[in-house]
């Protein structure tokens, strides 16, 4: 049996963290959180497999959601990124290859399907 694709979500608002835990664990995906970067660098370092990052920008802390994203990907290239924000709009030259950037308030179905999406293209390989 396969295993559930496993989400980091590094979102500081906690309401809009427990929302997209709790769509993304309906839709069949393990999920971890944190509320910051340094966080997320804690579960990074300690979990053997995560298949996707999915990170607010703007958050408390020394580094911004783009750093962490950037520092993942070049870190882990497996991890795929998903950046979002309410604040910002990203540049595709702001981002890791290969991520994507959703604007707030995001359609948390969207970004469920597109993680199913790429899920199912790296199981085709």
């Amino acid at each position: 049996m396969a295993k559930s694709p496993k989400v980091l979500v590094v979102e500081d608002e906690a309401i809009l963290r427990f929302a997209i835990i709790e769509h993304l664990s309906a839709n069949g995906f393990e999920v971890l959180e944190a509320g910051n970067s340094a966080e997320a660098f804690d579960i990074l370092e300690k979990q053997p497999r995560i298949d996707f990052v999915l990170t607010d920008i703007d958050m408390p802390g020394t580094l911004d959601g783009l750093m962490l994203a950037k520092f993942a990907a070049e870190r882990w290239p497996q991890i795929r990124v998903v950046v979002v924000s309410g604040k910002r709009k990203a540049e595709i030259t702001d981002l890791p290859d290969g991520s994507i950037f959703f604007s707030k308030p995001y359609d948390p179905a969207t970004i469920s399907s597109e993680l199913k999406k790429w899920t199912k293209r790296s199981s085709e390989r």
